[in-house]
């Protein structure tokens, strides 16, 4: 039920989980799409598969290293201006990726421009909704996260259609310019708390408005091992899955696949992945985000067993389809999990230290999958690495407890 001051026909929290629903489609899914263009980089330019990795893995390490300044920025001042000028950042990479030409300007123009707009749309949003949700934080966290999936279903399979239709290049000026209208757009609509326009989150009936969030401080978490395993086990979560969202589309294709249904397996874990946000999100506020995190990691393992005999098309979609739940699951229980293991109180420093240390993980995969490959001319022992650091995952994350007296 909610909260009498939450209100029970227009609480503003739902406006701003609708904006960070949409600046999560518009900037994931064009870096999802990322996979589409491989090929085409690599025809053009014949540059190899760990150089073009490479820059997506530049993407994740500014996108982490930034993001530990916006959330602690987002704590302080709020999320509007921030994530305005993330939108500006992250527009031009993608329109001077169209004037592509050398091989240091795919670093600047993708892995540095795209990276410093990628930096906030997980800190700065998630930890905002987890500002506004006392009651229903894992489902909101789950419908933002599920904007995510759905620009990854959409965005790759409209930038294969665009490529086949005017070209590489014109297609990332569309991407560019879609990216910049949503977030000059949405967010004009954020607000860092329910407390500044004098409202509660939704479902507090005992916190007066003068009450700040609890929990442990930064400084506190630091010095906890509990810390230290999420931060670990959240690292092999993303070398995992970008290693999967990078190469998966290039793999597809070396086994048979035509290059829209290749482009079209990364859009299946996309739209998979809403289902996963939304049912994990719910399953977090019934049983528990920590809880849910390690039922995830028991999908990733089945998924990624599979993998290793997926030789054929449908095997390889009846794989996208159980990856991507797991995929989906994990982008939104951690926002939640965090919260529940520390609190709120310095949520968005803690989060977005995590979040670095999946963003080293993500940033690392794809690259060691691109040498891999173009060493051996099979994706096989990458592969099998993934299987390993999932298992490891779920070990760390068996050994933490939530070091605060509620979620």
């Amino acid at each position: 039920m909610a909260s009498p001051t939450a209100g029970t026909r227009r609480f503003y929290g739902y406006t701003v989980v609708g904006a960070s629903f949409l600046m999560q489609g518009a900037c994931v899914g064009a870096m999802i799409s990322y996979g589409v263009f491989f090929k085409h980089l690599q025809g053009d330019f014949g540059w190899s598969r760990a150089f073009i990795s490479g820059a997506s893995s530049m993407v994740l390490l500014v996108m982490g290293a930034l993001g530990i300044l916006f959330g602690r920025l987002n704590d302080r001042l709020g999320p509007r201006q921030i994530l305005l000028v993330s939108g500006f950042f992250l527009s031009a990479g993608y329109l001077l990726m169209s004037r592509l030409a050398a091989p240091w300007q795919l670093y600047v123009f993708y892995g540095l421009l795209v990276g410093v707009g990628m930096s906030t749309h997980d800190v700065v949003t998630l930890s905002t909704v987890a500002r506004w949700f006392k009651q229903r934080r894992g489902l909101m966290t789950g419908i933002v996260k599920a904007g995510t999936g759905t620009g990854q279903f959409i965005i790759p399979l409209v930038a294969s259609a665009l490529i086949a239709a005017v070209g590489w290049r014109d297609t990332y000026v569309v991407i560019g310019l879609a990216v910049l209208v949503v977030y000059v757009l949405a967010s004009r609509l954020m607000r860092r708390s329910p407390e500044e326009m004098g409202l509660k989150p939704y479902g507090d009936t005992t916190a007066t408005s003068s009450d700040g969030p609890s929990g442990l401080l930064l400084s506190e978490a630091l010095r906890t091992p509990q810390f230290w395993w999420a931060c670990l086990s959240y690292f092999c979560v993303i070398f995992c899955a970008m290693t999967v969202l990078v190469h998966i589309v290039p793999h597809a294709s070396d086994i048979g696949m035509a290059e829209p249904s290749a482009a079209a397996v990364v859009s299946t874990i996309g739209a998979v992945s809403v289902v996963g946000r939304v049912t994990m999100g719910t399953a977090s506020d019934r049983i528990g985000s920590r809880k849910s995190f390690l039922l995830c990691f028991a999908v990733l393992i089945s998924a990624l067993l599979w993998l290793q005999v997926a030789s054929s098309a449908w095997m390889l979609f009846a794989f996208a389809v159980v990856y991507g739940f797991a995929h989906g699951g994990f982008y939104t229980v951690l926002s939640p999990t965090v919260a529940e293991l520390f609190g709120l109180r310095a949520h968005g420093a803690i989060f977005g230290i995590v979040y670095f240390w999946g963003t080293l993980g993500g940033a690392l995969g794809p690259v060691v999958a691109g040498r891999v490959f173009d060493v051996r001319q099979s994706y096989d022992a990458a592969f099998w690495l993934l299987v390993g650091l999932a298992f490891l995952g779920l070990f760390l994350m068996l050994r933490v407890r939530s070091l605060v007296s509620h979620r």
